[in-house]
């Protein structure tokens, strides 16, 4: 709110434009700061450490980094397992004995992510949800990456998110990152569609690899066709009425770790969480159902299983938000025609986000491929969910 200047007799003109002027700045940049996530002044600080992980000698730097963080730990006894699940950056897990009880988990970020990911966010996301236990210890960063604790527990497969009772676990636990408060008391804004601007003025308009750039012409559509389809996805899905929440943005299977002995489930990689339409990340997660390695959308949960799943989460969402948990099935409904709607922005996003990938990673993954099976899904999904329409 705009303070009252109380001896304006005493001002000039100038100097009251220019008061106003900087108050009107200050606005701005609180206003704005709703975009961002804000860690409590309690949540402890994470060291950074001046060491660079090289990708074909990633051994040496992470004895270093091992010396910083286990310093009892005995160099020649030290043990690393190669991660290889992910598709974005590589992941190694350094421990000493035989079992691996304590684990300091590296990670190595991909080749040019700072153009697809916020690192500074993805820390203050990491500090907020390890505060709300929701994730592990980050222990440091250090100059192409970040070091954390490791989550005991199963890495999930497409069958198990399925599962009773692993999918209503996975409905509540998202239920509790959306009820976290993290904007420091501003109402929160979502970034979805300035990211994914972003993200479509990336994506390559050709490569130098001709049979690569032959199915670049061929199988993805044009850019004009894209930026048209990025207006009415804006249009269409800022109007249902979404509530902003903290959202993961990237719940496929790998990144939800259920530990059966405690009868919970626990979500990791933290780069793209921010905020973002609730829709969206609950219709990110039904849309990898399909996998990843071998895609199969005909795995998109269909609407009874979808009703189940979201009656789970809204009973856990207004539990959290101090709410009666009591849901009626117009909320149900209203939320399914959301998610569903919104599970085509997701399509979307991480179809630029894969064209992007093809011409930067160092990975062996087909991402080019993986655009196309993306945006094949959004022009079929399309007319079955567009007609979708919230209840009276």
């Amino acid at each position: 709110m705009q303070r009252t200047v109380t001896r304006s007799s005493f001002i000039s003109l100038a100097s009251r434009s220019y008061y106003h002027l900087v108050t009107k700045n200050h606005l701005r940049k609180r206003i704005n700061m709703a975009n961002y996530i804000h860690v409590p002044e309690e949540a402890p600080a994470v060291p950074k450490i001046d060491v660079t992980v090289e990708e074909r000698d990633y051994r040496t730097g992470a004895l270093k980094l091992v010396k910083e963080l286990r310093p009892n730990w005995k160099a020649s006894e030290v043990k690393i397992k190669f991660f290889t699940d992910g598709i974005t950056n590589k992941l190694l897990g350094c421990y000493v004995g035989a079992a691996m009880q304590d684990v300091v988990l590296v990670r190595i970020y991909g080749n040019k992510t700072e153009l697809l990911i916020d690192r500074e966010n993805e820390v203050k996301s990491f500090r907020v949800l390890h505060a709300h236990r929701c994730a592990p210890r980050l222990y440091c960063t250090f100059n192409n990456g970040l070091c954390y604790e490791f989550l005991q527990g199963a890495a999930l497969e497409p069958e198990h998110i399925r599962s009773q009772p692993v999918f209503r676990l996975i409905a509540r636990q998202l239920a509790k990152y959306h009820a976290i408060h993290a904007h420091n008391g501003w109402v929160p804004q979502s970034d979805l569609w300035l990211k994914m601007g972003k993200y479509f003025s990336l994506i390559p308009k050709y490569f130098a690899d001709p049979e690569k750039n032959a199915r670049l012409n061929a199988e993805v559509p044009s850019p004009h066709c894209l930026r048209a389809e990025l207006l009415w996805l804006q249009q269409s899905l800022s109007v249902l009425g979404s509530p902003v929440v903290l959202c993961h943005n990237d719940l496929l299977c790998k990144n939800i770790i259920y530990n059966q002995r405690a009868g919970n489930v626990k979500f990791i990689d933290y780069e793209y969480a921010g905020y973002n339409y609730q829709a969206f990340d609950i219709g990110n997660h039904f849309n990898e159902f399909a996998g990843l390695n071998e895609v199969d959308y005909s795995h998109y949960p269909a609407r009874p299983f979808q009703l189940q799943w979201l009656r789970s989460y809204l009973e856990a969402y207004k539990e959290h938000k101090g709410q009666s948990n009591e849901v009626t099935d117009r909320e149900v409904e209203t939320l399914y025609v959301q998610v569903n709607r919104f599970a085509l922005a997701s399509h979307f996003f991480w179809a630029l986000w894969a064209l992007i990938q093809a011409k930067f990673s160092t990975i062996d993954f087909d991402f080019l491929e993986y655009a196309v099976l993306r945006f094949n899904q959004y022009f079929k999904m399309k007319p079955e969910v567009a007609v979708l329409s919230l209840p009276e």
